[in-house]
C-alpha cells in the first residue's frame, strides 16, 4: 500500500509557474511508475504524463507537453511536476497516482493521492 499527499496547489495568475509535489509514503515507492492527471470543474479526470521507476522514462499528454515537466526524487520518495505559462484553462484538481505497470490509462493507476487545486486566474 503506497500513501500518497500533494501539495503546492494554489492561484496562480496567467504566465506564472508552478510546482506540484507528491510525498509518497509506504514500501516500494521507487518500483512505481507515478503519474499526474487532473480534474477541471464539470470535466472527467485526464492523464497528463508519467514517470518510470527509474526517471528514466517519461511521457506526455499532447495537452501537457511543452509546459509540464515531471520529474521524482526515489531517495526522497517525491515526485514532481513543474507547470510553466498557467492559464485559467489549466484550473483544476491535480492528482498523483502511483502504476504497477508503465501506463498512461487512469484505470490502470493502484493509488491515488487526495489531489490539490490549481487556480489560474486571468
Amino acid at each position: 500500500q503506497v500513501q500518497l499527499v500533494e501539495s503546492g496547489g494554489g492561484l496562480v495568475q496567467a504566465g506564472g509557474s508552478l510546482r506540484l509535489s507528491c510525498a509518497a509514503s509506504g514500501p516500494g515507492f521507487k518500483f512505481y511508475t507515478m503519474g499526474w492527471f487532473r480534474q477541471a470543474p464539470g470535466k472527467e479526470r485526464e492523464f497528463l504524463a508519467y514517470i518510470n521507476w527509474s526517471g528514466t522514462t517519461t511521457y506526455y499528454a499532447d495537452s501537457a507537453k511543452g509546459r509540464f515537466t515531471i520529474s521524482r526524487d526515489n531517495a526522497r520518495n517525491m515526485v514532481d511536476l513543474h507547470v510553466r505559462t498557467l492559464n485559467p484553462e489549466d484550473t483544476a484538481v491535480y492528482y498523483c497516482a502511483a502504476a504497477v505497470k508503465i501506463t498512461a490509462l487512469e484505470y490502470e493507476y493502484n493509488f491515488w493521492g487526495q489531489g490539490t487545486q490549481v487556480t489560474g486566474s486571468s
